[in-house]
């Protein structure tokens, strides 16, 4: 070998060498462990889904699904930080925004396998269907509100035929979320029975979500993966997970090999794990047509004390221990309190029985889209907050953002570009929240809503408009649906989780699913879909 070809080889194996040592000890010293592989255990092509003969139920006992909390951030309880927050918009807009294009019943009590609750309500639009998971059942639409033949069906039902107890049980926490880019519908729920731990994917292999479905299933050992929540991105699926032991041990984050999933080979996911410092982390899910910049690293983030941190995801399944989670990086927002310090305390009308406010975490999902290379690219996410509180009754409010990088980039970490508090002064309580943005840029906001005096817990949206006054949601807000009930005894759960989604076909209309109550009464939530567009000009 040429001498001087030969120092300069060990000058650069040198440098990588200290080059991923170093990264090493930051991400120690972050807390931060990985990467390690998860290989698949099995997978195979499932029969048309429609085909499916619907599994029995498991149980027909009532359950309530345990909250497993996440440690709030120092500071992130405390209510004075509401009155320094200098962006609480307390009135709603004056503008009329645009009624429900459909607006139809969804899963009710109790779902299919799941007398239990909540139902972690959520959904996902996609070409030509709208496909709604609850506890523990897959509800598939046209966009007309016409179920498909044979559903709803229990979730399990999609693994019929799977080996092992993705087939067999039907342990919740199931997303749905639609893959514009290669118009495919990715399904999953846990299956925590018993040990090791799994999570069941099912990657469908076209957009006909009662088509053939890619079938996986990884396992987690004895660590126990909650809440998991998945994002699309071009080079992989990202999911995270809350990782409990006896307590909260921390977050993992993992890549799928999306492209051996949508050809139905064998997958392996790529793995990091951060401290328990760092709860309920998102990863970013792509709305629209137009990809991140080649070379863009998924986005992954939760909140802090007055901020947000984010972290950056590059695998490389060729060589996985080559890929970096990096972060986080800290970005400063107004003072928050979390609502109900984490807990419950949503009122509702004729009872002292109070509802979960889940606000230990941001809400589901966090929304990427890219504008092109000469515009900007936008995350969008939103919590529960902190509002007032009077003789004893807590108001609560939404708390959304908007980052922006100007122009994109596939390096510069995003800023604030707008923020505000959504919680109008009329004594009623918004939480629960879900986001999104339509291709011109105006957005959609999905949410609970409930009082202590007149209004039983129901779902209403409101919007703003691109050139509307930062941080404002000024299209007015609208009912998808109103509560005639309270949720009464000591049930205290609510969501989990709501949905709102794009419809990839004209990019303008908004699909939001999430729950609600007739009746008086526990264990009789009903769950509704509607779709709105914010800005009527939009086709």
């Amino acid at each position: 070998m040429n001498p001087t070809r030969h120092k300069l080889m060990l000058v650069v194996v040198t440098f990588l060498f200290f080059f991923n040592f170093a990264l090493f000890a930051a991400n120690q010293e972050k807390g931060i462990q990985g990467p390690f592989v998860i290989h698949e255990t099995h997978h195979d092509v499932s029969p048309p889904f429609r085909d499916m003969i619907p599994l029995p139920s498991a149980s027909l006992a009532k359950r309530v699904i345990p909250v497993r909390p996440v440690p709030l951030p120092a500071g992130a309880a405390n209510p004075a930080n509401a009155s320094h927050d200098p962006n609480i918009q307390n009135f709603v807009g004056a503008l009329a925004i645009p009624a429900t294009t459909q607006n139809f019943e969804g899963t009710d009590y109790p779902g299919v396998d799941c007398n239990c609750a909540p139902p972690d309500t959520n959904g996902a639009v996609g070409a030509n269907n709208y496909v709604q998971l609850v506890n523990t059942a897959v509800n598939i639409f046209s966009k007309t509100g016409v179920k498909a033949a044979g559903f709803p069906k229990a979730l399990k039902s999609i693994w019929s035929g799977f080996s092992g107890p993705c087939a067999s049980t039907d342990d919740g926490d199931p997303v749905v979320v639609y893959d514009q880019q290669s118009s495919r519908w990715i399904l999953s729920q846990f299956s925590v029975s018993g040990t090791p731990y799994r999570e069941c994917i099912a990657v469908s292999t076209s957009s006909d979500p009662t088509g053939t479905y890619n079938r996986y299933e990884f396992t987690f050992g004895s660590n126990f993966p909650d809440y998991p929540k998945l994002g699309v991105w071009p080079d992989a699926y990202y999911i995270t997970y809350n990782l409990f032991t006896n307590t909260f041990i921390g977050s993992e984050v993992c890549a799928m090999n999306r492209s051996a999933m949508i050809a139905g080979t064998a997958a392996s996911q790529v793995c990091f794990t951060t401290s328990s410092s760092f709860g309920s982390l998102l990863p970013a899910n792509l709305d629209g047509a137009t990809a991140p910049p080649t070379g863009s690293a998924e986005y992954v983030v939760n909140f802090g004390s007055n901020a947000l941190r984010l972290w950056r995801f590059h695998v490389n399944f060729t060589t996985p221990s080559s890929s970096t989670f990096t972060g986080p990086t800290t970005i400063a927002v107004n003072p928050f309190a979390a609502a109900c310090s984490g807990g419950s305390c949503i009122p509702q009308p004729n009872t002292s029985n109070k509802l979960d406010s889940l606000a230990d975490r941001l809400m589901h999902r966090l929304v990427y889209r890219n504008f092109g290379s000469t515009s900007h690219e936008s995350l969008l996410v939103n919590h529960s907050v902190f509002v007032s509180k009077s003789k004893g009754k807590e108001v609560d409010g939404v708390r959304w953002y908007e980052l922006r990088n100007t122009p994109p980039s596939a390096t510069a970490t995003p800023v604030v570009f707008q923020q505000g508090t959504y919680a109008p002064n009329d004594g009623i309580s918004r939480w629960m929240g879900s986001i999104a943005m339509d291709k011109l840029g105006d957005i959609g906001l999905g949410f609970s809503a409930s009082s202590s005096s007149n209004v039983f817990p129901g779902i209403r949206y409101t919007g703003r408009l691109t050139g509307d006054p930062a941080g404002q949601m000024s299209q007015g807000e609208a009912v998808i649906i109103n509560g005639t009930g309270s949720q009464t005894g000591s049930l205290h759960r609510w969501g989990d989780y709501s949905s709102i989604s794009l419809d990839p076909v004209d990019g303008c209309t908004f699909w939001y699913t999430t729950e609600y109550i007739t009746s008086n009464g526990s264990f009789n939530w009903k769950t509704r879909i509607g779709s709105f567009k914010v800005n009527s000009g939009c086709n």
